[in-house]
């Protein structure tokens, strides 16, 4: 492996500039449908997206978030070839956390971004696949059952640490990746959660109505 120092300073900033990359914002405005900033809650992931009607839009927003945290996880992957697992796990988790960082606060965007449930999800899948495959499992059996997508995110981002340190034995860098991220997915939820506990969560197909964009700093899920 080249000079580890390098590396990491490599994972971290090609990560959070990978992340940094605001999908739903450059497929809209491509499409020539406006800005989702603009439009419903004010947040540049796919769920808002989906808000200006086009779904095809909104698809493509999903994999770019989704798909910009694998990127950077296989990038690491491919720096620290020949390298002792341990040291692989480290950068890749690394990797996986600033392309996570660089999504919820894009440099592009003044550091207004989004909630990261595309991008936590590609880049646990690309870490450590059966622990992604089993948050993702998570999140489509409570979204079927409860048909609140918050919720379905939530409860992944709070049973993965656990998946990963009980069922998957996963080593530490990776159980470390998903508390932080978890931690940080809640913390882009409170309103959601304040939502939930109140039971004024809008529900999947439930037709919600278009939000005026908020004053405050926009995020996006």
């Amino acid at each position: 492996m080249p000079n580890e120092s390098l590396v990491i300073a490599a994972v971290m900033i090609g990560g959070y500039l990978l992340g940094s990359t605001p999908f739903g914002v450059i497929i809209m405005k491509l499409a020539g449908a406006g800005d989702p900033r603009n439009i419903g809650s004010g947040n540049i992931g796919a769920t808002n997206v989906l808000r200006s009607g086009r779904k095809d839009l909104a698809l493509l927003t999903l994999l770019g978030d989704g798909g910009k945290g694998a990127i950077a996880v296989l990038a690491a992957y491919l720096l620290t070839r020949g390298a002792p697992e341990a040291t692989r796990n480290a950068m890749v988790a690394l990797a996986a956390g600033s392309a996570f960082l660089g999504h919820l606060f894009p440099v592009f965007l003044k550091f207004r971004g989004g909630k990261g449930v595309a991008t936590y999800f590609g880049t646990l899948l690309a870490a450590a696949f059966p622990l992604g495959a089993a948050a993702a499992a998570t999140w489509l059996v409570m979204a079927f059952f409860f048909r609140i997508s918050s919720l379905a995110a939530l409860t992944a981002a709070a049973l993965a640490p656990l998946f990963a340190l009980f069922v998957f034995h996963s080593p530490h860098a990776i159980v470390t990746l998903t508390l932080f991220m978890g931690a940080l997915i809640f913390v882009r939820h409170q309103e959601n959660l304040r939502r939930i506990l109140k039971g004024q969560e809008p529900r999947i197909g439930g037709g919600k109505a278009a939000e005026a964009p908020p004053e405050s700093p926009p995020g996006a899920p």
